[in-house]
């Protein structure tokens, strides 16, 4: 009857409209008899196998439950999960499938473990699969939905307090308005003393905010950002950043700048074709400015302290991992504040 892709990277997000559309799907028809589940399990590790008996089973099952007409209802509806996790060669039977899909079975195929193989994408796209998703995933959207619905306001302070703590995990703000809901009641306006006790744990932050507040010669954000990365986890950050990641990371950052630094490049068409041509205008013009900020001897000495770092972190001396790479940030910060950062203070 139809075939439908439900996207999105946060999963709470995107378990909330799968089961919006599933609900529209289902048409009022009874759940336990209309509704099939299937989840693909993850791929194996780099240098491990497995697991491909279990991948088939769940594309097997998926396919096979489509492929039978309803019973007692006048629909089948069937969700395969995860389709991320599946392997180039596991996806011809799904495939097969979608060539001639039953008319009286609604498919939905859900994103997430890992990037969709290319055979099944094609296919989708070739059949005019309907595409959902979440219908906010910025965070601050998502927040100012949860509010409105659960007639909620909060003061600019307090909504910042929750942005903030919450970082990149929107998926949690629907929970948190909800318990405040249920705490103060529709109607009511927050002050930050009022949420703070509910909002738990800070979340994950993108790693471009580390790199943003080094810039921005803004050592006291720049260090609260880092200790985001080395101990929050979320939707894109299944785990917490190792110092050397965080390393890696800044190194190749730099590795860009120093290659503006060069009197021949003067545009940012020139920034943008340095870098490789497929960089955004706004990458390379931001880019170019830290260029000409530092300078030649700014770079050299950011280079030195990333080295030293290295080193640190290899056990040239004794000193913690943590420690070394909070140096390492904190005196790249102070080093662009020097050379004229903005210092903007979290």
């Amino acid at each position: 009857m139809s075939v439908h892709v439900l996207r999105g990277d946060d999963p709470i997000l995107r378990a909330d409209a799968l089961d919006e559309l599933v609900t529209t799907l289902l048409g009022g028809e009874d759940r336990g008899l209309t509704l099939e589940e299937f989840t693909v399990p993850g791929r194996p590790r780099q240098g491990e196998v497995g697991g491909e008996e279990e991948r088939r089973a769940a594309v097997g099952g998926a396919v096979n439950a489509a492929l039978s007409p309803p019973f007692m209802t006048s629909v089948r509806v069937v969700v395969l999960r995860d389709v991320g996790n599946l392997l180039k060669d596991e996806v011809a039977p799904l495939t097969e499938y979608l060539d001639d899909p039953l008319p009286t079975t609604h498919l939905v195929v859900v994103a997430g473990g890992g990037r969709t193989p290319d055979a099944l994408a094609k296919k989708l796209k070739e059949i005019g699969a309907e595409e959902h998703g979440p219908t906010h995933t910025a965070a601050a959207d998502v927040l100012d939905a949860a509010l409105a619905a659960a007639g909620l306001t909060l003061r600019p302070r307090a909504r910042t307090l929750v942005l903030d703590r919450v970082g990149g995990d929107a998926g949690r703000l629907p929970a948190i308005v909800e318990v405040l809901g249920s705490a103060f009641g529709e109607g009511a306006t927050l002050e930050p003393d009022d949420v703070a006790p509910y909002i738990g744990d800070a979340g994950s932050v993108p790693p471009y905010e580390l790199t943003n507040a080094i810039e921005e010669g803004d050592v006291a954000g720049a260090l609260a950002v880092l200790s985001r990365l080395l101990s929050a986890t979320g939707p894109q950050q299944p785990k917490p950043m190792h110092p050397l990641q965080v390393l890696a990371m800044l190194h190749n950052r730099y590795r860009r700048v120093a290659r503006l630094d060069d009197p021949t490049i003067r545009t940012d068409a020139d920034a943008a074709a340095a870098l490789g041509g497929n960089v955004k205008a706004f990458t390379a013009k931001k880019t170019m400015a830290v260029t000409r900020r530092l300078g030649t001897e700014g770079i050299r000495e950011a280079y030195a302290l990333l080295a030293r770092a290295d080193l640190d972190l290899k056990g040239a001396r004794a000193i913690p991992e943590d420690a070394v790479i909070e140096v390492l940030v904190a005196r790249l910060a102070a080093q662009t504040a020097r050379a004229g950062g903005t210092r903007r203070r979290r």
